[in-house]
């Protein structure tokens, strides 16, 4: 299920103003590469484009080429619904849907697309998900509940549980446990560990620790001045992107010096 993701020359316009220039990396499959930088840099924007998330904007293009695997996503004739069903997206604030009960927020992404199931393959998926979110044991009993009346963590992992409902191929997360205490980042991040033995997971943070807890990959982005574009600085194994960076700016933002 696992795909890698490789960036070739991708620019990222919102109109006339190059937001994110000339990215080039491959991320692996089954890994979890963390983004990190100063507020402003391009680290969602970038993130956006890989399940073509960026387009919701008015006038927002891509230059350039994203593989997934070997097939251009932003290729002549590629849906970009198709390409979201293999690229899913966890977002930085818990967004379960508030009306619908546990099991149709799991169910929520079938339904949406318009796919029909009977009931016991509904349990299957919904029970299949939940306890890929190290989540069932805790709702089990309280399917029919709102999902918005579980706990803010409860709520983050069922909005992962829904994602990976649809089996994905990759998982971005923008900031998944910014909004999260203690306690609950710890689930979400033990978590990520237990997802990348499936899928392949991109995840934004302004936690250093929790960049280096996570994460096999680290990559650094940063801006040179407001109005200019995010540019990709460094990209390494973690271990080395927070002991040893090659540049200068990677060492100044991890040890707080700036940003």
């Amino acid at each position: 299920m696992s795909k890698s993701i490789e960036a070739i020359d991708l620019d990222v316009y919102y109109g006339s103003f190059l937001a994110v220039e000339g990215v080039n990396v491959r991320i692996e499959p089954r890994t979890v590469t963390a983004f990190i930088g100063p507020s402003g840099c391009g680290k969602t924007t970038f993130l956006r484009t890989m399940n073509r998330m960026h387009e919701v904007l008015p006038n927002a293009t891509v230059k350039g080429q994203l593989l997934l695997d070997a097939e251009d996503i932003y290729a002549s004739g590629v849906d970009p619904v198709r390409v979201r069903s293999k690229v899913g997206m966890v977002f930085q604030r818990p967004n379960p849907f508030p009306t619908m009960s546990i099991r149709d927020n799991v169910l929520a992404g079938f339904k949406l697309n318009g796919i029909r199931m009977g009931r016991a393959q509904a349990e299957e998926i919904t029970e299949r998900s939940l306890k890929g979110a190290n989540l069932w044991n805790e709702v089990k009993d309280r399917l029919d509940k709102p999902g918005s009346g579980l706990s803010g963590g409860q709520q983050q992992r069922l909005c992962i549980a829904r994602t990976i409902a649809v089996q994905p191929e990759v998982i971005l997360m923008d900031e998944p446990c910014s909004a999260l205490d203690p306690i609950s980042t710890l689930a979400v991040e033990d978590l990520i560990g237990d997802l990348k033995e499936h899928f392949t997971i991109v995840i934004v943070t302004h936690n250093m620790q929790q960049a280096s807890r996570v994460s096999d990959k680290t990559a650094f982005f940063n801006i040179a001045g407001t109005g200019k574009p995010g540019k990709l600085i460094e990209f390494d194994y973690t271990d080395k992107i927070f002991s040893n960076p090659n540049e200068q700016s990677t060492e100044d933002y991890i040890t707080g010096r700036f940003g």
